[in-house]
């Protein structure tokens, strides 16, 4: 349940009257409870009793009640802090926000590189809850009992700022296209009012529902007409997990057709793959649009791509086979596994990215070095929107709308073995100029941002690396372990495509090389490179297999369904990793890329490696289906049916 405080202290900029058209605004907003504050000691007793989100603002806000809806219901978070460009008043603070979280929050006069003012509004999430009760009793404290009563501004303003102070990460909610202004005066609340009047708040949130910097085809093929079919979805009543599934059927019926081959099925392919992709963005829009947001649905638009996309590689994969071209189904295995590879790094990157935004920037005289004058660059070109060097920059890197565009374009008018490669091509020369580049402005950063995080976990070890002695340089390992696959792979096809056989000490010996990622497991991941660990070790892991199947004799086909469920189940991590979710209830089950590398290799040596690939890959599908129903379904439904504790002290904040 989510409870709204407005706190009423002193009234600045305006009356009672002020209070209850917000308090009102909050209740159209979806809070369940709205109540009042006469000071920041009343605002921590609420807060101590409360059960859900806190949403949090003085009277001297003036906004267009989506704004406050859309705080309330911000994905990002838990906690988010309402940030304005307007110049700040007597007692307002400034911030300083970088890749959307608030970094820094001062006096406007000392934050000089300050990016905005705060708006007077916050969200707060339920494990925040005991910091802003604790921030509310500090800022009462600080004005002292002969202090002259604060207004709602100045209150509103120290209580955010002692949040800050208390280590509480918040992220900052921009308004745009919406009107929010913060008053001090009657004059200036009639003002601010005019110009909330002067908006038409149904068709600025149908413009917000476009994601304000997006790439160079989503923006002038996709996003110029698909808000109107979000529209007309919310209007029929479709939700966004709806428009997602539907999304999943063309982009399946496109693949089919890919395979199919032939010019009128490869030109419908095309046409499937482009309105599937058009869902694909409509359905974020409609979220946006309809303020229905929730943990499984962003999970599942982010597992849903990666399945699709990987679907039309195999609809590819099949369609160039079946036109006489020997190896389309090894293009499809190359073009899955170069984009597995490349989106754990992209992952990682950003995640190491949020880490250096927190931490004092270096203060050397070369603004630190190569990497940093790339960082320098980086976000002059960001911030040119619109321009030849800022759409080239969001091009070149190969986006999805690029990639279906590009597959949809080469399907139809060249067939599915020209798509697979230009595919290939432009995958590896984005991955190449992006590796490049991070690795640069990595080292400058030196974030270690594996030790924020639970590195096992997101490496996927299992059991025997977890035993295997501590031993320094986890990158240098994994990288020799991966190195050591792809040439076990070299070896494989050479011998395969001279209709000869591996020696018998080659899986083994390939294997060995492979587990010396795991001597890495419980060593430092402090490394400014280590953010490249996990994507190393999923290139190794699938290498090997590919190279077990392949000296096995294994059908292509079924090599590429045995790393397509890997990529699932590595997917399910990042996904949980960005939303800031716990492990998959059946983690251990998955056996960690060691033990699945060792059971493939044993496998391998006994002459059964199709039979293997088949098993182990059923095996982890049915593992995957049963965590996520675990994860989404059975835990939710028993959690909710647990009664919660009440009391600000006895009550966990997680």
């Amino acid at each position: 349940m989510t409870l709204a405080i407005v706190l009423a202290a002193g009234h600045a900029g305006g009356t009672d009257e002020a209070g209850e058209r917000l308090a009102g605004q909050w209740r159209r907003a979806g809070a369940a409870e709205v109540r009042v504050a006469a000071d920041l000691s009343e605002l921590a007793a609420l807060v101590a009793d409360a059960g859900g989100p806190v949403l949090v603002s003085g009277t001297d806000l003036v906004a267009h009640t989506a704004v406050l809806k859309h705080l309330a219901t911000s994905p990002v978070g838990p906690t988010v802090a309402l940030v304005l460009t307007d110049s700040p008043a007597p007692g307002q603070v400034a911030v300083r926000d970088e890749r959307g979280q608030v970094i820094a929050v001062g006096d406007p006069g000392e934050l000089h590189d300050a990016t905005g003012v705060f708006g007077g509004a916050l969200r707060v999430g339920v494990g925040d809850l005991p910091a802003l009760a604790a921030a509310a009793r500090s800022a009462a404290t600080a004005a002292g009992p002969g202090a002259a009563a604060p207004s709602a501004g100045s209150a509103v303003d120290r209580l955010f700022a002692e949040l800050a102070a208390c280590g509480t990460l918040a992220f900052a909610h921009r308004v745009r296209l919406l009107v929010a202004h913060r008053v001090v005066d009657p004059a200036g609340r009639a003002a601010a009012e005019a110009a909330v009047a002067a908006v038409d708040e149904d068709r600025a949130e149908l413009r917000l529902s476009v994601k304000e910097r997006d790439d160079f085809f989503t923006t002038f093929f996709v996003s110029t007409w698909s808000p109107y079919v979000a529209k007309a979805a919310a209007r029929i009543g479709l939700g966004p997990t709806a428009v997602t599934m539907i999304s999943v059927a063309f982009a399946v019926a496109a693949a089919v057709l890919f395979g199919v081959g032939g010019r009128p099925a490869l030109v419908a392919g095309a046409v499937l793959l482009y309105l599937g992709f058009v869902l694909d963005c409509v359905d974020g829009q409609l979220a946006r649009y309809t303020r229905h947001f929730s943990a499984w649905g962003g999970w599942l638009d982010t597992m849903a791509d990666r399945a699709k996309e990987y679907l039309v590689y195999a609809g590819l994969g099949y369609g160039a086979t079946h036109a006489g071209f020997r190896y389309g189904w090894a293009l499809a295995i190359a073009a899955m596994t170069l984009q597995t590879v490349r989106h754990m790094t992209d992952t990682w990157y950003g995640v190491l990215h949020d880490e250096a935004a927190r931490r004092p920037r270096p203060a050397t005289g070369d603004a630190g070095g190569i990497g940093g004058k790339l960082n320098a660059a980086s976000t002059k070109v960001q911030a040119d929107t619109g321009s030849v060097s800022y759409w080239l920059k969001r091009t070149v890197v190969f986006p999805i709308g690029e990639r279906w565009a590009l597959i949809a374009l080469t399907a139809a008018l060249f067939g599915p073995l020209v798509a697979l490669c230009v595919v290939l091509v432009w995958g590896t020369l984005a991955f190449a100029y992006t590796g490049a580049l991070r690795t640069l402005r990595a080292r400058w950063m030196r974030v270690p941002v594996l030790t924020t995080v639970d590195a096992t976990l997101h490496r996927d070890d299992g059991p025997l690396a977890r035993t295997l002695p501590v031993s320094r340089g986890p990158l240098a390992l994994a990288v020799f372990g991966a190195l050591g696959a792809a040439v076990l792979l070299v070896a494989a096809l050479r011998t395969v495509h001279a209709d000869g056989r591996l020696p018998g000490w080659a899986v083994p010996v390939g294997l060995l090389v492979l587990l010396a990622g795991g001597f890495g497991a419980r060593a430092a991941h402090a490394g400014p490179l280590d953010w490249l660990v996990p994507a190393a070790l999923r290139a190794g892991e699938y290498l090997f297999a590919i190279a077990v199947g392949v000296a096995g004799r294994a059908p292509a086909w079924l090599i590429f369904g045995y790393v397509f469920v890997l990529t699932l189940h590595h997917y399910d991590l990042t996904a949980r990793l960005e939303k800031r979710q716990a492990a998959p209830p059946l983690h251990a089950a998955t056996l960690g890329w060691d033990g699945r590398s060792v059971v493939l290799a044993v496998a391998s040596i006994a002459g059964i490696a199709s039979i293997a690939l088949a098993t182990l890959g059923t095996y982890l599908l049915v593992v995957f289906v049963a965590s996520v129903v675990l994860a989404w379904v059975v835990l939710p439904a028993r959690a909710r049916r647990t009664p919660v504790p009440v009391g600000g002290g006895d009550r966990s904040p997680g």
